[in-house]
């Protein structure tokens, strides 16, 4: 037993060096790469030019509002910041439901199903009822504001007579009472594609029809499980409670959405039929974004980070994308979806988001596969440079598509760059 030891410490020591040595050289590699400075700052330039998601579109919406927060904090002042966030809560509906973004009020506008409040006279919102996301969205956004500021205070300011404190543990009830599957003890949407909010059964597909076909999947409720936890450290009088519903949403989550055998989240379980041929293997699907969520969300085991990254590199290489922000993998087949947007490969069925991709990289790095984050993050960053910008989505060939000045992508390139300039000082 001496002699083994003995001949296994300069193994130890070996492998302990070239461990080093490795993480000195991409210690290396993170300092000199000269597009992650290029990259940090256009994305503080965009950021600082507004709220709105990106120069396509008129709305602050919360879902993006939640990635681009941190940010925003470093370019604008935090009374805006904060502003912006009294709106959504100003917006919440008497059952706790919260608004999906707001605009400047127009007279006459078209399109959604306007929401008004005499508490903002001078704007109008709307809520996309096939999503359900926005509460947890919130949820989240305060939470990462509570923290980068230290502004504690902040939660218990008062709108319409309810503090913001009270007004958050309103919209989990809302979620609770409202959008909760008895059968599945799991929040309940329509049909998407993994993160997406367009249903298939209608030409745009944003609201809740009497076509609708209900369903349960992992990228909602994993949002509501980082929110559960968000949640619970900012109000921890109310811990045990918050606790036991995101013990509970977990669970459930990884008993009814998680595919042991092929160690992948299913796309859905629905609540009464599904709106796809009965031949079509919908489970065959992988979902990028609700996976990379679900990792943030701790449901995964740190090996099982590692096979998810490299089914979504399989994935990757199968469609001939650019990066993991490939929504999905196959993508739905031609026809699925009403909206002409969803062919295969196209926006949410397929197409290729920083948006997620990089919350991808975020987890990477949380999870501590550096190496492995910074090689993912590379074209991601390439690209914003070649097309002096950042794109809503890519298609496979790596073409930019939507707007140029998505603010979201920006966001999750910045904490990406965060978190790896965070290691280096630490390392």
């Amino acid at each position: 037993m001496y002699r083994l030891k003995y001949f296994l410490l300069p193994l130890i020591i070996f492998l302990s060096c070239t461990a080093d040595q490795d993480k000195s050289e991409l210690v290396e590699r993170i300092q000199n790469d000269p597009n992650i400075p290029v990259v940090k700052q256009k994305a503080l330039e965009i950021i600082s030019t507004g709220f709105n998601a990106g120069d396509s579109y008129s709305e602050v919406w919360i879902r993006d509002y939640n990635t681009f927060i941190e940010p925003a904090m470093e370019v604008h002042d935090h009374e805006v910041i904060k502003e912006n966030l009294r709106i959504f809560f100003r917006f919440q509906a008497d059952d706790g439901g919260i608004v999906d973004g707001f605009r400047p009020y127009v007279e006459g506008a078209g399109g959604y199903d306007y929401i008004y409040t005499d508490l903002e006279p001078n704007l109008m919102a709307h809520k996309n009822t096939v999503e359900t996301d926005h509460e947890s969205s919130l949820i989240q956004t305060v939470y990462k504001y509570v923290k980068r500021s230290g502004d504690t205070e902040f939660l218990d300011e008062v709108i319409d007579g309810i503090s913001i404190a009270d007004r958050m543990l309103l919209a989990v009830d809302f979620l609770m009472e409202e959008r909760m599957s008895q059968e599945y003890g799991l929040l309940w949407g329509a049909t998407t594609a993994d993160w997406g909010d367009v249903q298939p059964e209608h030409e745009w597909g944003v609201y809740l029809t009497e076509d609708t076909h209900y369903a349960v999947e992992v990228y909602d409720n994993a949002m509501f499980v980082i929110a559960l936890q968000n949640l619970a450290e900012l109000l921890p009088a109310h811990g045990d409670y918050l606790g036991e519903i995101h013990d509970l949403i977990s669970a459930n989550i990884m008993a009814h959405l998680w595919d042991e055998e092929n160690r992948q989240f299913v796309p859905h379980r629905y609540l009464d039929g599904s709106p796809f041929p009965d031949d079509f293997n919908e489970d065959e699907i992988y979902q990028h974004g609700g996976t990379a969520v679900a990792i943030e969300a701790g449901l995964l085991t740190r090996d099982q980070v590692y096979e998810a990254l490299q089914r979504m590199r399989a994935n990757v290489v199968a469609a001939n994308a650019a990066t993991i922000g490939l929504t999905l993998y196959p993508p739905y087949p031609e026809g699925f979806f009403l909206n002409p947007g969803m062919y295969p490969y196209g926006y949410q069925n397929g197409g290729d988001w920083t948006w997620f991709g990089g919350r991808m990289i975020q987890q990477l790095i949380r999870y501590g596969f550096i190496e492995e984050a910074y090689e993912e993050a590379q074209p991601m960053f390439e690209r914003v440079i070649e097309n002096d910008g950042f794109y809503e989505w890519y298609t496979p060939a790596n073409e930019p598509m939507g707007s140029g000045t998505f603010r979201g992508s920006a966001g999750v390139l910045f904490t990406a760059i965060e978190m790896f300039e965070e290691w280096v000082e630490n390392r």
